[in-house]
């Protein structure tokens, strides 16, 4: 159901997919319907895929923080120590927040908190004393590579709701869309 300037028509991609065996009966199907009722001439398509990544990406926190909880980390220090660890080499405060799409200030304040637990640590600059390197201790390497494998079995878990096949397809076009997103924000934001 096309419009004539090539966007979708008013209506949903539910509608859309009625025929493929889409039954969609989950909470943003539920606010779909109530903003037709609303709004019938509004085209409530872009809620269907937002929404339902906002949600999937909230429940997912939710349950997956668990084995941080448990290891006294939040989801942002893990992202900060994942960084370190992954990328292999120091980092000053300000790669690491481009890496973890943080806040400078963010980061500083989880970085003091982090070195005061000893799973981080700071080499100052010898050209320059205002840029900090940091580093894990071999505590925070030793935290990180024994929460991953707990990390990414759920993960597995949480997947295998869905066929090898429709994981693949899902990573692709979820990717696909995120390309696009890195590219244009900017722009958007203007």
């Amino acid at each position: 159901m096309t419009a004539t300037n090539g966007r979708p028509a008013a209506g949903s991609y539910a509608e859309q997919d009625a025929g493929k065996g889409a039954g969609r009966d989950d909470t943003v199907a539920a606010v779909v319907r109530q903003w037709r009722t609303v709004h019938p001439d509004l085209d409530t398509g872009p809620m269907e895929v937002i929404g339902r990544i906002n949600r999937c990406a909230a429940l997912l926190q939710q349950a997956e923080d668990a084995p941080l909880r448990r290891a006294g980390l939040s989801r942002p220090e893990f992202d900060l120590l994942g960084a370190l660890r992954r990328t292999g080499h120091e980092l000053t405060p300000s790669e690491l927040a481009k890496e973890t799409f943080s806040s400078g200030a963010a980061v500083t304040k989880r970085l003091k908190q982090l070195t005061e637990r000893g799973l981080v640590e700071r080499r100052g600059d010898a050209r320059d004393r205002r840029v900090a390197h940091l580093r894990l201790t071999e505590a925070g390497r030793d935290l990180v590579d024994g929460i991953l494998p707990e990390q990414l079995a759920y993960e597995t878990s949480v997947l295998s709701v869905l066929a090898p096949q429709g994981q693949g397809e899902l990573a692709g076009l979820l990717a696909e869309l995120l390309g696009r997103l890195e590219g244009r924000m900017g722009a958007l934001r203007a």
